[in-house]
């Protein structure tokens, strides 16, 4: 390795928002994180699948009356012919 040219390489901690710290090693002394594995709902076994906002449910209703329109136009279509 050629001298004087690498980062420092220090002992870091990784700070999490629900308080949690990680020892690490960086090159920066300190890492601030929004979510964590002590925290993350997937890790927690917490995680849900909520359709709070219908999402699912307003999507079919679009698909269906997209399918609606191209069956009247392709019926239009046909009758004309």
């Amino acid at each position: 390795m050629k001298a004087d040219i690498h980062p420092n390489y220090l002992e870091a901690e990784i700070r999490c928002a629900c308080g949690n710290v990680i020892k690490t090693r960086s090159v920066k002394p300190v890492i601030v994180i929004g979510i964590c594995n002590a925290c993350h709902p997937f890790y927690t076994g917490t995680q849900k699948f909520i359709d709070t906002a219908g999402r699912v449910d307003k999507f079919q209703q679009r698909l269906a009356k997209t399918q609606a329109a191209q069956a009247a136009a392709a019926a239009l279509k046909k009758k004309k012919k």
